[in-house]
């Protein structure tokens, strides 16, 4: 029997999600239904637009692109800041919702999952129909919308999922492929960017399908192994398997740019700690630790420099990793204002192969304590403990990226 796999995409995730967590905190307004996106600060230097309502997309507003442009384009846009713990916690619901329905579940990325779908009719009937069922209960259940891909691999279910909005079932089998996909634009296929399209549409590869009769060699020779993924793509040809570990993770990194100069060294110490909370947490919650232990700063001038260090054994408390990112701010920071740090960790491995030292850099202690505050921020949020230092002191207890276990991509060109 062949595989059925489903590939389950949140409808502008961010937004659905902030719209249904102030819905049943008792707000009136849907913010899907009005202009809104979700984005940073305006005041700072995080005011980009990270996701866009219907309405939004009407006035031409972009992922990606400046709040202030937005508001250009629609003057009455109505500005959500974003919440990640609110987002994981979306997401891992939908997660436990899918895992009703098979034992093989990849949590792609923070809105995106796989679901491996093959042998289970006995249990949920025909494809089509379970698919409907999932979408449904998750509407009525989680209250946010999704679109369901089914396919025979991962790549056709997520083409699949895509191919109209929102709240939808959709299928591509090989099949259906001449039909579906093939009209498509070829910067449509996975895999295929901007740069990517323009360099095919410049020698007449204009369509998927144009694509897919394209001689390989003829691919290859202008763009080697890409050009022969991206013609085993346009034919539906895909084989990996739907995952219910973690992708091996090669590294962890955390960064801010800061709407102020830092100045002091104690301030830039704070905001390193900061960082440092927020990407061992990452860390701890993928089971894993690591050897490299490496920081970033750009001054005011835009001059950036780095200095890294790799420790005796694999670590992951927050303490014995900040200890290591002071002493190397403090052996390379030439006293300049700072407007960009960040934080990044290596040579990762997981806590089942831990090598075993009489000159560990932390003790079990640490790591214990560690792991109960992470639990406490995850069902309460990142505000319910925090270092007393950071109180009254106007910086967040934990500053940067996303604290949603990044160990879950956010993006990513791995099917």
């Amino acid at each position: 029997m062949s595989n059925i796999i489903f590939h389950v995409d949140v409808n502008s995730a961010y937004l659905s999600w902030e719209a249904v967590h102030r819905l049943q905190m008792g707000e009136e307004v849907d913010l899907r239904q009005i202009p809104s996106v979700v984005g940073g600060n305006e005041k700072s230097r995080h005011g980009i637009v990270l996701a866009k309502s219907i309405p939004a997309k009407k006035y031409n507003i972009q992922t990606g692109e400046t709040l202030f442009s937005a508001r250009l384009k629609c003057p009455e846009l109505v500005v959500a800041p974003p919440r990640y713990h609110l987002y994981m916690k979306c997401s891992q619901e939908m997660e436990k919702l899918l895992n009703r329905y098979s034992p093989n579940v990849q949590f792609y990325s923070i809105d995106e999952m796989f679901l491996d779908y093959t042998n289970m009719e006995k249990h949920f009937g025909d494809p089509v129909s379970a698919a409907h069922s999932i979408k449904n209960r998750i509407k009525e259940e989680l209250g946010f919308t999704v679109n369901v891909g089914i396919g025979p691999n991962k790549l056709l279910a997520k083409m699949a999922s895509d191919l109209k909005k929102p709240d939808r079932v959709h299928t591509l089998f090989h099949e259906e492929m001449a039909a579906k996909m093939w009209p498509l634009s070829v910067d449509k296929l996975f895999m295929v960017g901007s740069r990517t399209a323009k360099k095919l549409k410049a020698k007449g590869i204009n369509t998927i399908g144009d694509l897919a009769i394209t001689d390989r060699s003829k691919l290859y020779s202008m763009l080697k192994s890409h050009g022969v993924l991206i013609h085993n793509y346009a034919n539906g040809i895909e084989n990996s398997k739907v995952r219910n570990d973690l992708m091996p993770v090669k590294g962890l990194g955390n960064s801010s740019t800061f709407a102020f100069d830092v100045c002091s060294e104690k301030e830039a110490l704070m905001l390193l700690l900061s960082l440092t909370e927020t990407v061992t947490a990452r860390l701890r919650r993928g089971d894993f630790r690591a050897k490299v232990i490496k920081i970033h700063i750009k001054d005011k001038d835009f001059y950036s420099f780095s200095h890294q260090r790799k420790v005796a054994t694999a670590i992951s408390s927050t303490d014995a990793i900040y200890k290591v990112v002071k002493e190397l701010f403090l052996e390379i920071w030439h006293k300049k204002p700072i407007r960009k740090m960040g934080v990044a960790l290596s040579d990762i491995y997981t806590s089942d192969c831990e090598q075993l030292s009489f000159w560990a850099e932390e003790d079990e202690s640490k790591r214990e304590l560690d792991k109960t505050i992470d639990n406490i921020r995850m069902r309460y949020g990142s505000k319910a403990v925090f270092r007393s230092c950071f109180l009254h002191s106007g910086i967040k207890p934990l500053e940067g990226g996303v604290i949603d276990s990044e160990d879950y991509p956010m993006v990513s060109s791995i099917l």
